[in-house]
């Protein structure tokens, strides 16, 4: 029996942006404009056009959230002092185009983001820069949609009131 295994070595950068507004300002904020995907309605959809419309109403400014957790909830008795939300950001339809030619770019679509309060009592957004995670995987499709999450992320970071990185 034979198999195919292979591994890649790539780039990550984290960005980390500071928002303008209280923890829980920002964290309300950033749901208004990235709002809980609609799973259920999308899992009824018959048609990928169906879908299309779908995601223009559930994803106004190009992301829909797909999971939030509350970290400070789950380290609830420990010593970590922050306040601490995860979100899994993305939009599925983008994610598609990588999708259909490497089933393992969906490794890096939804994207992790947290946003925290700092010790300073700063707020902040961290996520990774999508296009250097799908730039790993050599294929200009892929890399294409990578730079696509990237001017979305830039464009939801003014929205959120943060200075754009220059990486984006």
């Amino acid at each position: 029996m034979t198999t195919d295994n292979a591994s890649t070595d790539h780039v990550a950068r984290r960005l980390v942006v500071t928002l303008p507004r209280p923890y829980d300002a920002a964290c309300e904020h950033f749901e208004t404009l990235v709002p809980q995907a609609d799973l259920s309605r999308f899992f009824q959809l018959g048609s990928w056009n169906a879908t299309l419309e779908l995601d223009q109403i559930n994803a106004p400014h190009g992301f829909m959230h797909y999971y939030r957790s509350d970290i400070c909830a789950l380290m609830v008795g420990s010593q970590s002092l922050w306040k601490a939300t995860q979100y899994l950001i993305g939009n599925h339809i983008l994610a598609e185009r990588a999708f259909r030619e490497d089933a393992s770019a969906a490794l890096h679509a939804p994207l992790p983001a947290v946003i925290y309060a700092d010790p300073d009592g700063d707020t902040k957004l961290a996520v990774d820069q999508p296009s250097l995670l799908f730039d790993s995987y050599d294929n200009p499709q892929i890399t294409e949609t990578g730079r696509e999450f990237d001017t979305r992320l830039g464009h939801l970071i003014t929205l959120l009131g943060g200075d754009v990185p220059p990486q984006l």
